[in-house]
């Protein structure tokens, strides 16, 4: 499938900017702004076109379950019960506790629809985890994959979020007013 993302990527006119830390052994990918199903789409493509098919994605495990379960498990999805005596969180801080090399990939908002603020569920895998996080933006509008290095969390949550929303804040999403550019802070790091 690789030949076929990387003529769909084409085609569609995306590039990118920024380095990939392929040295990394665990990441968590802060993927976004998350306003479209092709975000999805253009994900598996990066994916591809970057060589790094090692990223794997969490959805509820009801997802896994069903009819196109076979799909979500060959995208490089990995199922969690968001019903589990652990929570979400201390699921996917165990996945990357028991492997050596663990990337896993999603979406701030946890939604496609507008949000005034993002969740706290990733912040708390990766403070848990103690793995750094790593911002991508997909600007729809310059056709633009655009990688950050990688950030170590302060501790400091009002920082950390400060810092995440200055990087989204001028990325345009697919759909523009559903991205995050309206938490942008006013001060820059």
């Amino acid at each position: 499938m690789k030949w076929f993302w990387k003529l769909f990527w084409r085609l569609k006119g995306w590039s990118t900017q920024g380095t990939i830390p392929y040295n990394e052994p665990k990441l968590l990918l802060l993927v976004g702004p998350h306003t479209s199903w092709m975000d999805f789409v253009n994900g598996l493509a990066a994916r591809s076109v970057l060589n790094i098919p090692h990223i794997r994605f969490i959805g509820k495990k009801e997802l896994f379950d069903g009819p196109f379960g076979w799909f979500f498990y060959a995208a490089g999805g990995k199922p969690v019960d968001r019903k589990s005596s652990h929570g979400v969180v201390g699921e996917v801080a165990h996945l990357f506790n028991t492997h050596p090399k663990f990337w896993l990939a999603m979406a701030p908002e946890g939604t496609r629809k507008k949000v005034d603020g993002l969740r706290t569920g990733f912040y708390h895998i990766a403070s848990e985890a103690k793995v750094p996080i790593l911002l991508i933006g997909m600007d729809y509008e310059k056709k633009k994959l655009i990688v950050d290095k990688p950030y170590l969390l302060t501790g400091d949550q009002q920082k950390d979020f400060e810092y995440i929303y200055s990087f989204f804040g001028d990325i345009k999403g697919a759909f523009p007013d559903q991205d995050l550019r309206h938490l942008k802070p006013l001060r820059k790091f």
